[in-house]
């Protein structure tokens, strides 16, 4: 199976801070802080999206490998898998951007932060989601809205063959901007774990 740097759901993060804290004690931290349970939903919900999305690797793989011989044995529907093909890289790209951000492996610089204590890390990140995901993310659901509102009013269809469901494509700009603005809540709205407090 094809990772895309899963992470786990809240309630069972191991939380990367350098020291080893159990996965009790991650549990324990978030179901003890008070009124913290939408963000165990809302995180839950960040990683149910994308644990749904890491299975679109296999047909996407299976489609883009089927292409030559459909083309060339078939000599058929090649232009229809390269379509679905396209559909399924886009969601799958959309979501992996915020998988990597969950795993901790999108654009950090491990080497310079390790020195730093786990609470600055911690609070970097907080800020990084508030100023630098966040503003981000809104910019791209405001500025791409004309495009991808006409685009599913007219459920748009591929411009090369005429298949039906480009408009996916563009919606998946949407879908990635979205799941990005979520993880930027749970990251800013995330208590520092009680053993670096």
């Amino acid at each position: 199976m094809i990772e895309i740097g899963l992470e786990m759901p809240l309630t069972k993060l191991r939380y990367r801070t350098g020291s080893n804290n159990s996965l009790a004690t991650s549990r324990k931290l978030i179901e003890g802080a008070a009124g913290m349970g939408w963000l165990c939903r809302l995180d839950r919900l960040v990683g149910a999206v994308i644990f749904g999305a890491q299975w679109l690797a296999l047909p996407l793989i299976l489609l883009l490998f089927l292409q030559w011989p459909m083309r060339d044995v078939v000599r058929g529907y090649s232009r229809e898998a390269n379509d679905v093909g396209q559909i399924f890289f886009a969601l799958y790209v959309a979501v992996s951007v915020t998988a990597a951000t969950r795993a901790g492996t999108h654009l950090a610089a491990d080497a310079v932060a390790q020195r730093y204590s786990p609470r600055l890390r911690h609070h970097i990140r907080k800020v990084g989601a508030l100023v630098g995901l966040s503003p981000w993310a809104l910019f791209i659901l405001i500025a791409s809205k004309p495009v991808v509102i006409s685009s599913l009013q007219l459920r748009e269809s591929f411009p090369d063959t005429g298949n039906p469901g480009y408009f996916v494509i563009k919606l998946a700009l949407w879908i990635m901007a979205a799941i990005m603005l979520t993880q930027a809540i749970v990251d800013i709205a995330r208590p520092l774990p009680r053993d670096n407090a």
